[in-house]
């Protein structure tokens, strides 16, 4: 399974990538493969505050729908628009055009806290 070592990881399988103030957040290959094919997102918090495990969203695939938790505190700023024409793009592509938010981090240092790609790896085995 494909975990980039770049990224941070959390218990509820979301990633972050870091980017000087913001960070980018999605779910992992291993998330998204278990949800199954996914039809729609669900992303109302866009231009607000959330702290660190707060519910971000929805993700709904063919069988479930499941909460969206935010790995770090943050505002957040942008919502990927080519999940809404193609939702199915966290499949195919979790780590890259899969993205799911943009934020703009509280406390950076939170992001210090969530697992590194070998740590994920050996939570998920």
């Amino acid at each position: 399974m494909n975990i980039p070592a770049n990224l941070k990881y959390s218990n509820d399988h979301e990633w972050l990538r870091l980017e000087g103030e913001f960070a980018y957040v999605g779910i992992s290959a291993h998330a998204a493969n278990e949800l199954g094919d996914i039809v729609f997102l669900d992303i109302p918090s866009v231009g607000e505050t959330l702290d660190k495990d707060e519910v971000f969203g929805s993700i709904e695939a063919v069988k479930t729908v499941a909460d969206l938790m935010l790995p770090v505190g943050g505002e957040i700023v942008e919502f990927n628009e080519a999940l809404e024409g193609e939702p199915a793009l966290v499949n195919s592509d979790p780590y890259g055009n899969g993205w799911i938010v943009k934020i703009k981090m509280t406390n950076p240092a939170e992001a210090d806290e969530l697992m590194d790609a070998t740590a994920y790896e050996a939570f998920i085995a």
